[in-house]
């Protein structure tokens, strides 16, 4: 039997599963301890921890782990084609020009709203932004934007692309998880007194009504009981589409680095261009966004954004066991400029809601679309009528569609402020 920590990837892999069931099991949990544990502390971020945990005090050794190395390279990109696989972009600008109009303000506020953190807490804290190397912060804040703009699906990217030390990125977990959900709290306060704040933002709230019957007669419509068949076409069109990801990825990467000397030098700021990484992320995406203007969409029905997520949550915790707890607090700086980010993300958001008149269930959910993803969007447009989850659902997509860009930005915007 191995010696302690245990480095055969099956053992490991084996753990990782027992920490992601121990964590859905408990909280499936309503009653009790584990009904008040969860709703203090998010699943998500105890599928972080307890790999961290597992590797924090030697029971495995991450460093001879392949697990992240095939999460990120194989189960990411598939992750990403079953869920966008689904999006209907008619039907995403059906909601309206206001939904969009949210969405993409809160997206705006992300992009911006980093950059301008790093800015302000630079004047009284030039440390807590500094950085060299790996150790930058703003490649760690990188993630946090591909986190916020579309989900961890993205925020894996950005921590692959822009290779921020990873010994260091508890800290950002920390920073993603208590901000996000901080923020998330706020507004499910608010959905208790929607009529009151649209009064205020004189909104026109008949297209909610419109929107309720849309999506559920959508719902209905793709709904079914998930056979051996639709399980077989899905891994199909995930895992095939991984693999021309990837041959994609490698020619159009090696071809700029080829043809660029801006993408081929490393100490210009678009040599992250030349990620073969980042470029197969973006093909999973665009090969997920063809999809869904083909029959497959309907294996939405099947359950394929739940397949989708199982693949992001073992993601999750092969990045959780990377994290190095004794560092996560070292820089508590860090969660000022989170504050800060949000702060923008929220008052752009409020700003523009009150100029279009757009009502508070745009703004929440648009908001939810871009911070809390897919995991978090569905469950608080479900607070506002059980109906309208998919809505979440579909913002939530069109998140990850533009997040690898988004976060992309933001990044090359931060590394710009942090030299500043």
């Amino acid at each position: 039997m191995d010696q302690l920590p245990f480095t055969q990837d099956t053992i490991i892999f084996g753990l990782l599963c027992l920490c992601l069931g121990f964590v859905f099991y408990t909280s499936s949990i309503k009653t009790g301890f584990w009904s008040k544990f969860y709703s203090i502390v998010p699943t998500v971020l105890m599928c972080y921890l307890l790999p961290a945990i597992l590797a924090s005090v030697g029971i495995v050794d991450e460093a001879s782990s392949q697990t992240y190395y095939v999460a990120s390279r194989y189960l990411l990109p598939a992750a990403l084609i079953l869920m966008t696989l689904s999006i209907d972009l008619k039907a995403i600008l059906n909601l309206g020009s206001k939904a969009l109009i949210m969405f993409l303000t809160g997206t705006a506020g992300i992009i911006i709203g980093g950059p301008l953190a790093i800015l302000i807490v630079s004047i009284f804290s030039p440390e807590t932004v500094g950085g060299a190397g790996f150790d930058a912060v703003w490649r760690g804040l990188a993630t946090i934007a591909g986190s916020w703009i579309g989900g961890g699906a993205n925020q894996a990217a950005m921590l692959e692309v822009f290779q921020y030390n990873q010994e260091n990125y508890g800290g950002m977990v920390l920073i993603d998880i208590v901000v996000a959900n901080l923020w998330m709290a706020i507004i499910l306060l608010g959905v208790g007194k929607t009529q009151k704040i649209d009064r205020w933002l004189k909104a026109d709230t008949s297209s909610i009504e419109e929107l309720k019957v849309i999506v559920s007669a959508y719902t209905e419509k793709i709904a079914r009981v998930t056979t051996l068949q639709d399980f077989i076409m899905m891994l199909f069109y995930a895992f095939t589409g991984v693999g021309i990801a990837h041959l994609l990825g490698y020619h159009f990467a090696d071809f700029l680095q080829t043809n660029f000397e801006v993408v081929r030098n490393p100490q210009k700021i678009l040599s992250s261009l030349g990620s073969e990484f980042l470029w197969m992320v973006v093909f999973a995406t665009v090969i997920g966004i063809g999809l869904s203007f083909t029959k497959a969409k309907n294996y939405e029905g099947a359950g394929a954004s739940k397949i989708g997520g199982v693949f992001i949550y073992i993601l999750v915790a092969t990045i959780g066991m990377k994290m190095d707890l004794g560092k996560v607090l070292e820089n508590p700086g860090l969660i000022v400029i989170g504050l800060i980010w949000i702060s923008i993300h929220a008052s752009l958001l409020i700003l523009v809601a009150k100029l279009i008149k757009a009502p508070f269930f745009f703004l929440a959910v648009g908001s939810q679309a871009n911070v809390g993803g897919a995991a978090s969007a569905p469950v608080v447009a479900a607070e506002f009528h059980p109906s309208l989850t998919s809505v979440g659902i579909l913002l939530a997509v069109f998140g990850y569609v533009v997040g690898t860009a988004g976060a992309y930005l933001c990044a090359l915007l931060m590394e710009v402020a942090s030299n500043v």
